[in-house]
């Protein structure tokens, strides 16, 4: 696309004016009525994996003389908890010419035409970042001769989300245990590897333990095709523990060792209550149905 030459002086149209200055956190108001409620459970995670290079700057509208913030106050805080001290500065960039109700619409719009990275985005560049956790995932998926890609295809895993989330809340064993029952029950069928299948598997495996058997699951989940287990485990609940209870009744029929229920919840019970609901992958869904 051709782009119209613009002036100097129009170019200046599209620069803020604004200027940049180190500002103790003391110094900085954030109690606006249209500021959103701090989240303590965001600025705890944070502080724990404090990382100087990800602080961005905190936006501030100076009336009055009184530097308010209308865009980082979640930051301010981190920085706070992190430092021990209010004393700590900050860079703030710093808007003279605002008013507080154009504060609040700049503050209501700000996230509006960003675009977020995706789960696949955000994995690629820790891989380039070749941080650890991220090569042990790729490693793993390709022992088992898998790809990690944004294509929808036999032996590809497009939930790379789901391979982080495992890995991180249940550990290296169960996610490689996890692969290798949904590839040993589906043959790499690709939409085998759909985020609720897979952590419906993981909740399955870390639950169970060794009393969950391989060559039993594999039997008795294989006998229902993917598109099968999804219309089942969505009349059981919404998201992976409906895939991980469709999984355990069909494992239990004529089995001789059955896999109790009850067990699926039991252990380490506060973890499944404090988890966030999971949403039904319904993407996959209408794929499956358009695939018939």
């Amino acid at each position: 696309m051709d782009l119209p030459t613009t002036t100097g002086f129009q170019q200046n149209m599209f620069v803020p004016k604004v200027h940049f200055e180190l500002i103790p956190i003391k110094e900085l108001v954030s109690n606006q009525d249209y500021q959103r409620a701090l989240s303590i459970a965001h600025i705890r995670r944070a502080v724990e994996n404090f990382d100087l290079y990800q602080i961005n700057p905190v936006k501030v509208s100076r009336r009055n003389g009184i530097n308010y913030v209308f865009n980082g106050q979640h930051t301010i805080e981190i920085v706070v908890a992190a430092s021990g001290s209010r004393d700590t500065p900050v860079w703030c960039m710093i808007y003279e010419d605002l008013s507080y109700v154009h504060e609040a619409s700049v503050f209501a719009d700000q996230q509006k035409f960003v675009k977020p990275l995706t789960p696949m985005e955000t994995f690629t560049a820790h891989i380039e970042a070749k941080e650890n956790k991220y090569l042990m995932i790729q490693d793993l998926v390709h022992s088992y001769h898998l790809e990690i890609s944004n294509i929808r295809q036999n032996g590809n895993i497009l939930a790379v989300g789901a391979l982080e989330y495992i890995y991180d809340k249940y550990g290296y064993h169960v996610l490689d245990e996890t692969l290798r029952l949904c590839l040993g029950t589906w043959e790499g069928e690709r939409f085998s590897f759909s985020a609720n299948i897979l952590k419906g598997i993981a909740r399955m495996v870390y639950a169970y333990g060794d009393a969950l058997r391989e060559d039993v699951f594999k039997e008795r989940i294989g006998q229902l095709s993917v598109k099968q287990l999804t219309r089942t485990a969505k009349e059981r609940r919404p998201g992976a523990l409906g895939f991980s209870e469709a999984m355990v009744i069909q494992y239990n029929r004529r089995c001789k060792y059955r896999l109790s229920l009850q067990r699926l919840y039991s252990k380490n019970l506060d973890e499944y209550i404090e988890e966030e609901p999971e949403t039904p992958d319904e993407d996959d869904a209408e794929e499956l149905d358009e695939a018939d």
